[in-house]
């Protein structure tokens, strides 16, 4: 699994001597709070002092019957939460509503992403204005293009697929959270060099 690891052992430590539970990491965490929730867990934690990437869109909502546009989850119960374990677990043992997700491996394995995947995702989110957000089983073999990399602009040395958008002047490149995410973000025709297979 690329983009998602397990947890080190917490009675292992790094270099840094500190434990597993006692670094940041990039956890994956699920919100079972409802759609029209005040206080959703992205915001709950961000007010928390924790660093928090929720991939958002915008939706038109009545308001006392005035068109809104808000920016709301793509997935309404996916968050991405920076922080120390033993940080998250007082939280999450005090909010119902709040879960680790965990791997496939019978352990209760908190699921995690690399802090250099993660960062190389929100990037390309940040890049572009409209990015557009697919679950993996959205993305289908005919969506998929060319392999490229990216040479100059915000997403210099980025390498993925382009998205085929017949008819469409608008180059899109999709970049993966493995089995959780995939943003396709746009990108400049005269920076893609196309890939040999």
């Amino acid at each position: 699994m690329d983009g998602i690891k397990k947890n080190i052992d917490s009675d292992m430590t790094n270099k840094t001597g500190y434990s597993a539970d006692e670094l940041p990491q990039w956890f994956v965490m699920r919100d079972l709070k409802r759609r029209n929730a005040k206080k959703p867990a992205y915001k709950m934690l961000s007010e928390k002092g924790i660093e928090i990437f929720t991939p958002l869109i915008s939706r038109i909502r009545y308001i006392n019957r005035k068109k809104v546009i808000q920016e709301v989850p793509y997935i309404q119960d996916l968050l991405f939460a920076h922080a120390c374990k033993k940080e998250l677990d007082i939280i999450v043992d005090s909010t119902e509503t709040l879960q680790y997700r965990f791997l496939r491996d019978g352990k209760r394995t908190p699921m995690t992403v690399s802090e250099k995947e993660m960062e190389r995702f929100i990037q390309a989110v940040k890049s572009t204005v409209r990015p557009c957000y697919y679950k993996p089983q959205e993305i289908t073999p005919d969506m998929v293009g060319k392999n490229v990399r990216i040479i100059g602009g915000p997403l210099n040395n980025y390498e993925g697929r382009l998205q085929k958008m017949q008819g469409s002047r608008i180059k899109r490149l999709f970049i993966e959270l493995p089995q959780l995410l995939t943003v396709a973000v746009e990108v400049e025709a005269e920076f893609i060099q196309v890939l040999k297979k």
